[in-house]
């Protein structure tokens, strides 16, 4: 038992959600499974002497109570090191670390591709979601029988109770429209905060079911003809996706980029998440742009190239989470595209990402 989980075990109050009850013996399982079962018996199977974890941002400072608890049930001989590297999904694998271990974990994120190398843990939540889908059929969703299709997406922490949602929604009466979309999706119904191939369905109305807005909204900017309904069982929240303020701030973005004359133009290095052709194909295209190679893409880091507008062609989310701390207009490569004359700004879409790598 690590010695963080032992000193809250006594106040439910504390305790109460709380993620840092990784070990076996205080079954972690109640909120996250990290299926430390099957990252021992690879190691076993392997007879690896160093494992390497990865946490995404929001998981990381349950890393030392993982390994705490991994390594009591591990031989003495092995050593278990943990990724200080920034992680935003499962196309932002440390490959540092994981050349340098025997078995490399990667919590968090479903397979984007298939690897002997990594084992992927999901982090499924055990959160009850169909409260909050009752409250969305009640609140937003139209009625079963005015509209009785629905299509269905979520992330890949709820993918583990999906047949479930469907099945829920098919009780109720509605025609539920779900597919798996491309290869960057491991799941039927998944959508990533870069890809939501999945909700191209028959369906003029879209439940997520998920934590937080980025996905639902990323999913109504590439479907603007779809209401899509965000059933957030994370926050207790129901909403219905809204565009609006987002497009306002990307059109400011392209209109502020339209005098630029000099552009940085940004090829993340990350393993999965290099769009390599599109950024020589704008250098090559502009003489006053340059490519600028990075791996982690922030705005201090840029302050000192003293461009005056940058094209992103790394994670979509660079742009649209993170756009507005920039101090120098931060555009997509269809916005880029926009700004110097080449496409109509009607025209302008959320930017996603497709393939692997």
């Amino acid at each position: 038992m690590s010695q963080d989980s032992r000193g809250e075990a006594d106040d439910p109050a504390r305790t109460e959600g709380d993620l840092t009850k990784t070990g076996m013996s205080l079954r972690h399982d109640r909120e996250w499974d990290y299926e430390l079962d099957r990252i021992v018996d690879a190691v076993s199977e392997r007879d690896a002497e160093t494992v390497g974890l990865q946490f995404p941002e929001g998981l990381k400072r349950r890393g030392p109570r993982v390994a705490d608890d991994l390594r009591s049930e591990l031989p003495d001989d092995v050593s278990v090191m943990i990724s200080g590297q920034p992680c935003y999904g499962a196309c932002d694998l440390d490959t540092y670390l994981m050349r340098r271990t025997d078995v490399f974990v990667h919590f968090g994120h479903s397979p984007m591709k298939e690897s002997d190398k990594i084992i992927y843990v999901p982090l499924f939540s055990n959160v009850d979601v169909f409260p909050i889908m009752e409250r969305a059929v009640d609140e937003e969703l139209a009625a079963a029988d005015e509209d009785a299709d629905v299509g269905l997406v979520t992330t890949a922490q709820h993918m583990n109770k999906f047949d479930e949602m469907r099945s829920w929604l098919e009780e109720r009466g509605y025609t539920v429209h779900t597919r798996k979309g491309d290869e960057r999706l491991t799941h039927e119904g998944q959508v990533l905060g870069c890809n939501y191939a999945s909700a191209d369905v028959d369906a003029d109305q879209m439940l997520y079911v998920g934590g937080g807005k980025f996905h639902p909204l990323g999913l109504a900017m590439e479907h603007p003809d779809k209401n899509v309904v965000i059933a957030d069982p994370v926050n207790n929240a129901v909403s219905v996706a809204d565009t609006e303020k987002f497009m306002k701030q990307r059109y400011g973005a392209v209109h502020r980029a339209m005098d630029a004359e000099e552009w940085g133009v940004i090829f993340c290095t990350k393993i999965g998440q290099g769009r390599w052709d599109q950024a020589q194909e704008i250098v090559e295209n502009n003489e006053n742009a340059y490519l600028i190679t990075m791996d982690e893409v922030t705005p201090d880091r840029l302050t000192n190239f003293g461009m005056d507008a940058y094209v992103n062609t790394g994670c979509p989310r660079i742009t649209t989470d993170d756009g507005p701390q920039f101090k120098q207009p931060m555009l997509t490569p269809q916005e880029y595209r926009i700004a110097v004359g080449e496409e109509p700004l009607e025209d302008l879409a959320f930017d996603t990402f497709h393939g692997t790598w």
